[in-house]
């Protein structure tokens, strides 16, 4: 690994530790020539599954287009970056653990509003709003009852 510093190729780890879940190594790593020290990542590359569009067009699964839509709909919340990355985090290793090559883009987006209904009611109504097109008041009056309805929901 070469230091982003002074670009030497000689660096050495000096701590690693698990993280998301396991998937992934986090690397503090210090350079033998200037000293400093930096932090890398290892995780598993999911480039095998292919997200199927509405329109039918393919793409390579991207989780920073689903951390993209969770960060809009919770724009203004009170809800951390680590939250929202333990969300995009969780659909990530489902969809690496089920084996599947390719997925539905509308599969990803419901467990993304799965997700968010159990962090906040808020950014669940918006991101659900925009996901299912809704085009009347009535539509989101139903989605705020299921959230008052639901025993499940964490609060």
């Amino acid at each position: 690994m070469k230091c982003p510093f002074c670009a030497n190729s000689n660096t050495e780890v000096v701590d690693s530790r698990e993280v998301m879940e396991g998937s992934g190594i986090r690397r503090r790593r210090e350079c033998e020539s200037c000293g400093k020290r930096f932090t890398t990542y290892e995780k598993v590359d999911l480039e095998g599954i292919t997200v199927i569009k509405r329109d039918g067009t393919r793409q390579p699964f991207d989780k920073s287009k689903i951390l993209g839509g969770i960060m809009k709909a919770s724009e203004k919340r009170n809800i951390s970056r680590e939250a929202m990355d333990a969300i995009v985090d969780k659909i990530e290793m489902k969809l690496r653990h089920s084996g599947i090559k390719e997925i539905n883009s509308r599969k990803i987006g419901d467990m993304v509003v799965k997700e968010l209904f159990n962090v906040d009611p808020v950014a669940y109504i918006r991101f659900a709003s925009v996901y299912y097109n809704f085009d009347s008041p009535e539509e989101f009056r139903k989605y705020v009852l299921m959230l008052k309805k639901s025993p499940k929901r964490k609060r």
